[in-house]
């Protein structure tokens, strides 16, 4: 027998070996699983979470016709019962403009729609925007689909030029492709600050 064939014959023999020094080392030296796992919720909170169809931390980002971005969301969300449409708990969204402003919508709770285009903020609603303007009032509907919304119902508000109320609330492009606009209607009354104005 030549050199070669004694090479190819001890070869044979050291691989399979050395493999399964290999697997076994792999085997010993891993470490153990731990297979007791305590779960973040307690049993009467995973109970309610299925009874009541609870979700947390819900969060919806789309962007309107225009490619405007919009984001909603909640801390949590209850199916309701039998004839109820979902409710959602601190209830916040933001309106992303293309020229960089923002509306930002805070609320105590809501509802979203995808399905109708819509959302509503109920409750203490807080309407803030970049340019200095923060608007409060206890129900505001907004489309999803375009940067729009309005509130039914009375507000108060602040601006770079004083304080104001007005009985509805209106926001939204004029045309088609123009800014946004925010239009106070209904017995509006303004409370002029200069030096606010100065700013």
């Amino acid at each position: 027998m030549d050199r070669y064939s004694r090479m190819v014959q001890f070869l044979k023999v050291l691989l399979p070996l050395t493999a399964i020094v290999l697997l076994s080392t792999v085997f010993l030296l891993s470490r153990s699983i731990e297979t007791d796992v305590s779960v973040p919720f307690s049993q009467e909170d995973i109970e309610d979470r299925l009874a009541g169809q609870v979700i947390t931390q819900p969060n919806y980002r789309g962007t309107t016709k225009k490619g405007e971005e919009v984001q909603i969301e909640s801390t949590r969300v209850t199916q309701g019962s039998e004839g109820e449409e979902p409710t959602a708990a601190q209830f916040r969204g933001r309106f992303g403009m293309l020229n960089g402003g923002e509306i930002k919508l805070d609320s105590n709770s809501g509802l979203i729609r995808p399905d109708k285009g819509t959302a509503t903020f109920v409750g203490d609603v807080v309407i803030t925007t970049s340019d200095g303007i923060q608007v409060t009032t206890d129900l505001l509907n907004t489309s999803l689909e375009e940067i729009r919304g309005d509130t039914p119902g009375q507000v108060d508000g602040t601006g770079v030029i004083g304080t104001f109320s007005a009985g509805r609330m209106q926001f939204g492009t004029e045309k088609k492709d123009g800014p946004v606009h925010i239009l106070f209607t209904d017995g509006v009354k303004l409370v002029y600050e200069p030096t606010k104005a100065e700013r």
